[in-house]
């Protein structure tokens, strides 16, 4: 049972109350959360020089520039994000979201896209990531087409070693980003422990 205690159409405040099973014994959680519609991450990669693209954004909550993987949000508002979790449709409209974001804010026309991780923001917060890795692309002819907001300086084909250098410096500072990136990377390299 959830009751929504603040809605504002993007983030809505929730009291939660579910029924869990652990090891064959119910349990009834009640806790608070913070729920957003989802975003997607595309890790669009050259292998044949093992590079991956970023962009380089000014970010209004950092106040500065920031290195990017490309990406943006699946829902317009929460009302269709909620639909969609009602519905079960929550990672179609992500699958079609993927190439639409893509294009926009790059200019690639992208093939074949491939589920990495689906990246959770905590217990207190709903906030999902899909990042996907991207191998097969073209350019579009007419490039990228970014909503207004955004202020996006340029794109730069950055090698695997120059991005561990980039998360180590903080020169990519989404968290989450800088995880998938560098478990990413290491099981390319064949230095993951699996």
């Amino acid at each position: 049972m959830e009751k929504s205690i603040f809605n504002n159409g993007f983030f809505e405040f929730i009291e939660s109350e579910k029924e869990y099973i652990i090891d064959e014994n119910k349990k009834i959680i009640k806790r608070n959360i913070v729920r957003r519609p989802p975003g997607i991450r595309a890790l669009i990669v050259n292998k044949k020089d093992n590079k991956i693209l970023l962009s380089k954004e000014y970010r209004y909550e950092l106040e500065n520039w920031d290195y990017r993987l490309p990406g943006g949000k699946v829902f317009e508002n929460l009302e269709d994000y909620k639909q969609a979790l009602k519905e079960d449709k929550v990672l179609k409209q992500v699958e079609k979201t993927v190439p639409k974001e893509v294009e926009e804010e790059v200019g690639l026309i992208v093939k074949n896209p491939h589920l990495l991780k689906i990246s959770k923001a905590g217990a207190g917060v709903e906030w999902d990531l899909y990042y996907y890795e991207i191998t097969e692309y073209e350019v579009d002819s007419t490039g990228p087409k970014l909503e207004e907001d955004e202020v996006i300086e340029g794109y730069v084909w950055k090698s695997f070693d120059e991005i561990i250098d980039m998360c180590i410096n903080k020169k990519i500072q989404e968290e989450r980003t800088t995880a998938i990136l560098l478990t990413y990377i290491l099981k390319s390299k064949g230095l993951d422990r699996n």
